[in-house]
Order: structure tokens, then sequence, then C-alpha cells
């Protein structure tokens, strides 16, 4: 177990196993409990405190969904401690983006916890506050709370609940404890949520101040993503974990699958939207924000789907995370020379690389995979082929390209750039002048440095603000707040949840089709019935599953959703054993860049599906077990 801060009424400092960490919030640096609470400012500077912990999801150094999967392929110049999970370099010496301890990159998520126990603690001894505002605060730590154990939960599997803070003489060796089971793990979060939600604002009035401060329907999206997640074959009936016991031989891990587990899920989802939908969220449509620009149809969509990202604030977003502007992400997934008079800035560095598996996971034209359309050329999607005039909002005229790079629906034109590929904005907002990738070999997007380049062919357009500008001597951009949850991940987790309670059924296409509408597509029993080769696959459970799964992979996509749903779902063992394979950048004629080139060989096994516990804490805590195969 982590070292714990162990403190008394009458100790002036926190302590942290043989260290003194002095809390940054307290005047004049002296790090004391009274101190914290004696008014009603200290108290909040206390509260901001423990919000300060939340991951910082937009940080490609720092978030493992972006590189440590295969969503986002980087180069030997360019290395985050996520590539180096994604490359099979994990290791328990000193694992990287440790969150249980808070190295590698990782952040302490159990001082987190802690710092969240000494303020509920200590809430109570504030003299100058309402009431009303007291209990809101520690409805917030209360979710902080549940947040951080879960976002251990699902890195690590069964894990010590942290629920109240140790005092000062405690016995040593009860300090040392096992890990609890995984079913009390998710219980204790669930509990933890359901205490926080009453006394939430259902929205944030004063949003000059409090935008990115908890609610009532945070509270409920996150719970519903947990008994979701709680529900998924990683953590329900896995019989992976048949003998993953304490040291005391307890199992910790349950393998008897819970239908039950479903339903809960189902409910919390229908909970969710309701709350959401009453608090003003809905999908988010170019049109809502005032069209500051005329566009295209097809553009039109593609704004739909970008600007439900970058658009800071907009009424799609459940939750967005005001401490983690996305900033260093847009820096790595704008093309450096996509303005080729500026072809020099090195504002733009372009080196977050999406590998041609996810440019194949979106769909056609049509709205069906690539693969399954009766009218799309598979076997020859990587033959060239010129854009005409019928394509001149997608690809520039006159380009030649892939055939992959053609037909396909405005999802994968608003999500990714590509050599020909048009990309509205950062400056250019009248269509026929619009800037397009040039990537090939001493094309102004090719590597310009061995620094700064991608190395797939592909960049993650979606996460760019289309209002940014490249400089010739850096890089103007609009940040915006990371949307952990939005609400078209809501409609689509209800989906998931509907089919695996009961299967098909026409609520279940009604949540599904609501999203591919934004999408500029038809619904998925006519889409399936018109042009897949296999028509029926949405009327029985098991097809539906795979096209909700596909659904959320394609909506979802470079937001960080796709590394833990291939978790749960248990299918990284087959996507993350599939090699990295990008375009050939090295070539100058369209013959020979479009040629896939194997870029690496990932290896994933059934021990990768929870992070290793580093070996020093398991050697002061003897009564931590090791996860399974580690």
């Amino acid at each position: 177990m982590k070292k714990l801060y162990i403190y008394a009424s009458l100790i002036i400092g926190l302590i942290f196993g043989s260290c003194q960490n002095y809390l940054d919030i307290v005047p004049d640096n002296v790090a004391t409990i009274d101190n914290s609470f004696n008014m009603r400012v200290s108290a909040e500077r206390f509260l901001f405190s423990c919000y300060s912990y939340l991951p910082k999801l937009s940080n490609i150094e720092k978030n493992p969904a972006f590189t440590a999967g295969d969503e986002i392929w980087l180069h030997d110049n360019y290395i985050t401690p996520g590539w180096q999970i994604a490359q099979g370099n994990q290791n328990v010496v000193d694992p990287f983006l440790n969150y249980w301890q808070g190295t590698r990159s990782g952040d302490d998520l159990y001082q987190a916890i802690r710092d969240c126990n000494i303020f509920l603690e200590n809430i109570d001894l504030v003299p100058d506050m309402e009431e009303g505002e007291r209990l809101r605060w520690i409805a917030e730590v209360k979710f902080l709370k549940a947040y951080y154990h879960f976002y251990l939960i699902r890195m690590y599997g069964p894990i010590p609940l942290k629920k109240e803070n140790l005092p000062i003489d405690t016995d040593p060796e009860a300090v040392k404890v096992p890990r609890n089971t995984l079913d009390e793990c998710f219980e204790y979060v669930v509990e933890l949520l359901d205490e926080s939600t009453a006394y939430l604002p259902p929205k944030i009035l004063n949003e000059s101040t409090e935008l990115g401060r908890i609610t009532q329907p945070i509270a409920l999206a996150i719970k519903a993503y947990v008994l979701a997640t709680a529900a998924s074959p990683l953590f329900n009936g896995n019989p992976d974990y048949t003998n993953f016991k304490d040291k005391q031989g307890n199992l910790i891990f349950g393998t008897t699958y819970s239908a039950e587990k479903w339903e809960r899920a189902k409910e919390a989802c229908r909970l969710a939207i309701e709350a959401a939908e009453a608090a003003g969220a809905r999908l988010y449509y170019y049109s809502q924000s005032g069209q500051q620009y005329n566009v295209s149809p097809d553009l039109e969509i593609q704004m739909n789907i970008r600007n439900a990202v970058t658009e800071k604030w907009n009424d799609e977003i459940i939750w967005g995370h005001s401490n983690s502007m996305t900033d260093n992400m847009q820096v790595q997934a704008t093309p450096r020379g996509l303005d080729p008079a500026n072809r020099a800035s090195a504002g733009a560095r372009g080196n977050a690389g999406v590998p041609i598996k996810i440019a194949s996971i979106f769909y056609s034209k049509n709205g069906v995979p690539i693969e399954e359309d009766k009218a799309w050329d598979y076997a020859g999607r990587f033959n060239l082929r010129q854009a005409s005039a019928e394509e001149e909002h997608l690809i520039k005229l006159g380009y030649t390209t892939a055939n992959l790079n053609f037909d396909r629906e405005q999802r994968f034109y608003a999500s990714l750039g590509f050599d020909g590929g048009i990309w509205f904005g950062q400056g250019k907002f009248n269509e026929e002048e619009a800037f397009f990738v040039s990537a090939k070999k001493g094309d102004p997007a090719s590597n310009v440095t061995n620094a700064t380049f991608n190395a797939t062919g592909y960049w993650a357009k979606k996460l760019v603000n289309y209002t940014n500008v490249i400089t010739a001597t850096g890089y103007n951009r609009e940040q915006y707040p990371w949307p952990i949850i939005r609400l078209a991940n809501l409609y689509l987790l209800y989906a998931e949840t509907l089919n695996e309670s009961g299967g098909p059924s026409s609520e279940v296409y009604q949540w599904l089709d609501l999203v591919r509408e934004r999408a500029g597509l038809a619904g998925v029993v006519d889409s399936w019935a018109q042009h897949s080769v296999n028509p029926t696959k949405p009327l029985n459970q098991d097809g539906l599953r795979e096209i909700i799964h596909r659904e959320r992979l394609i909506e979802l996509a470079l937001e960080g959703q796709r590394y833990w749903d291939l978790r749960r779902w248990k299918k990284a063992t087959e996507e993350l054993n599939k090699p990295i394979t990008g375009w050939d950048i090295e070539q100058r004629t369209p013959e020979g860049y479009y040629r896939e080139k194997v870029l690496f060989q990932q290896s994933f096994s059934t021990r990768d599906y929870l992070w290793p516990i580093r070996e020093n804490e398991l050697l002061a805590n003897k009564n931590t077990v090791q996860n399974p195969g580690w």
C-alpha cells in the first residue's frame, strides 16, 4: 500500500514516507491542517488542490490512451512513456506512466486520494461558509475521490481502497494493507458517486469562474461509464484471472459473469442522458454556432465532428477538463508544412502519426465498413486515383492519392489529414483557397527535420482547432478544455448497454442513429440492408455488438477512448498484435509513396491488460501481490 499521509490535530507537517512534502495551499508555506481550514478562502484553495490531481488527458506525454496503444504512432526522435509501452518496454522495476506512485510521467493518485480524505475530514472546521456551499464542496471532493480510485482500478484492477487516512499511532503492520476485491472496488466508487450527486449543481451558472467544476450530469455520466466498465468482458466473468488471489489466499478478481451488471449500467446511462439533456446538453451541429463561415454541405458535417471536440464549452461537452487545456497535442497533430509559406516554422510539429489501420476503421460513404461495402473496392484500396470535381471539397482537385482516401464517410475527412486532403481553416476560410496536405518526399508537409515529422502519413486533424494559424515564427493556437466525456459518447454507451442486456431493438438503433445522422449517415439497419455484404448483421446481438464497438471507435477516434475500450472489451490481444503500418514517406512519387510499410510489429499478451505494480512497492508492503504475468 502506498505510504500514507499521517497527521493529527497537533502536528504541523504532513509526513510522506521518510520525506516531508509541504502543501502549497496554506499561508506562509506552513503546512498545517488548521491553517488550511481556518477560513473559507484557504479551504477553497485546498478544494482546488484536490482538483489539481486530475490526470492531464490532453497531454501526449502523460495520457497512455494516446500513444500506449495503436491510435497514435511516433518516431525514434520523439519518444513518450506511452510509446515505450506500445513498443513492449513496460516493466516492473520502474513502470512507465506509474499512477500508483507518481513516477515515469504518471501522477500520484494515492496522494490525490489522501488529500481528498484530508479535505473531507476537516471541511466541517471552516467557520465562515454557508452550509449549502459546504455540501457542494464535499460532493465535489467525493466525486474526485471516486474518479481517482476508478482511474487506478481501470489500470491495475483490484486496488487497496483508501477510504480514510490512518491516525498517527497506527501500527506499522496495519499500514501494509492488501488489495480489496474487484467488486468491492467498483462498488465503493459507485457509492461515492451516489453520495455526491444529490449535492452537485445540475449545471454551472457562474461560467466565468466555475466552468470545469463537477456537476450532476458529470457525476451521472462517469457513474454510467464506471458501471459499463465493470460489466465489460475484462472485468465481468474473465476466466484469465481464475487464480488471482491475495497473500491470504482470497480470490480478489471475480470470474463469474453477471448479466445484472449490464442492467445496472443501462439504467445509469439512461439517467445520465436525461440529466445531461435537462441541463441543456445536445449533439453539436455547426449551425448552432452561427456558422461564422459559409461552407459546403460536406464540410459542414466535418465541422460538426471537429467542433464537437475543439469548440470550447460547446453544448455537447458534459465534462470539459479546464486544467487540461489542449495545447501540446494540437502542436503534435498539425503538419509542420501545412502552410507552405511557413514551412520553416517550428510552431507545428506534426509528430503524432495515425496508422493506416486507424484510417481503415472509418466507414465508406455508404455508412458501412469498407471491407463490407458491396460497391467499395477493398482489394484495390492502395491503388491510385486522381481527385475529380466531385471530391474537390475533400481532396485537392487533380491530386493523385490512394483509393483508401476516396468515398469515405465525412468523419474520415473530419478526423484525418493526409497527402492531398483538404484542411479547412488555419487562416484559410474560403474553401477554394483552403490548405491541402502535401506530404511526399520534398513536399512542404514531409519530414523537414529528423525531429519533427509524421511517420505514417496521417495526421490527427480532429484534435486541431480550425481557427489556429501557423506563422513564420510560431503557431497561434485556440486552446480548449479536453472533453473527458461528451454526449455522443454517452449515447453510444447507452446503445451498448441496451444491446448487451437485451439484444437488438428499436431503442438501440435510435441512439446509434442519432450519432450517425449527425455524421451524415443513414440509419444502421438501412445502411447494412442496402450496402453491406452482411445485410442482417444489425439484427442479431453479436452482429450489432460489433457494429456498436466500431461506431465508438469511429465517433470517438483520437479522443483517448479506443485504448480503454479495446481493453474493457478484451479486444486488445487481437488489435494490439497487428502490425503498425504507414505510407512509405521517403518516396517522391505517388507510386512509391502509396506502398504500405510496416513500421512496427506490436505484441500484446494477457498480462498487458493490467499495469504492473512497481517492485519497490511490493517489497515495502508484503501484503500486496503483483498483477498476473508480471
